[in-house]
């Protein structure tokens, strides 16, 4: 017989309850009302999204990369091994519980990830990290922006106004990033209308359903085009 959960924290926020299970020394799970986000057990698509985000940045000297959502630390922990030690990651996260979570219970995960050197923790909205990175240009850019939220692109996603997925928030990231810059969103499924969006905006797009059996979550993966104009990369 399974054991049963015990809750470890249950905070109020805006969208419902948010909750820490236990059951086990490595099985957790974070939900919000009666939503699974996340279990420990099963984070191979998060995985993968950290990996895929910065396979090509594995050589790089002085690699920036912006990611969205903590969650358990999972997607963290992908990047931080695939990235060389000179690299810096920016984390933004809405909820600051979280990073406790990832900074106490879940810590050993991770290895304590989230602690990594390499790792600046940013509590607030991605969304308005990656315009401010947008408006300021230089210095600000990234390498690569990962998006880790627990809701993905879909069907119904707005595709203008979305303030993650819509075609503005892509311009968004398209101006945040360093020339050739790579962005990987997790979702919940293929959506079709986002991957067109994102090729739109000028992006080459991959996807890769690394789960197995049953539901298989989809990473895409968008690196930005070289300039045709100027045979110099886009910017």
């Amino acid at each position: 017989m399974a054991q049963p959960w015990s809750i470890i924290e249950s905070i109020a926020t805006d969208d419902g309850t948010l909750e820490l299970r236990q059951r086990g020394e490595r099985d957790f799970m974070i939900m919000l009302g009666p939503q699974v986000l996340m279990n420990s057990l099963a984070n191979r698509s998060e995985v993968v999204l950290g990996q895929l985000g910065c396979s090509h940045l594995v050589e790089s000297e002085h690699a920036r990369v912006l990611v969205g959502g903590l969650g358990m630390g999972f997607t963290l922990r992908a990047m931080l091994d695939t990235l060389p030690p000179t690299a810096e990651v920016v984390v933004s996260e809405l909820n600051p519980t979280v990073v406790e979570w990832c900074r106490g219970p879940l810590a050993a995960l991770t290895e304590n990830a989230v602690n990594d050197p390499r790792v600046v923790v940013e509590i607030g909205d991605v969304a308005h990290r990656i315009r401010r990175s947008a408006v300021n240009g230089g210095g600000a850019r990234f390498d690569a922006i990962i998006l880790d939220l627990y809701r993905g692109p879909h069907a119904k996603t707005h595709h203008s106004d979305d303030p993650f997925y819509g075609s503005r928030a892509i311009e968004n990231m398209r101006a945040a990033l360093k020339p050739c810059g790579v962005v990987a969103i997790w979702g919940e499924m293929y959506d079709e209308a986002f991957d067109k969006r994102l090729r739109g905006a000028g992006f080459t797009v991959t996807t890769d359903r690394p789960g197995r059996g049953g539901l298989r979550h989809v990473v895409f993966v968008g690196q930005l085009k070289p300039s045709k104009k100027t045979g110099k990369h886009a910017s």
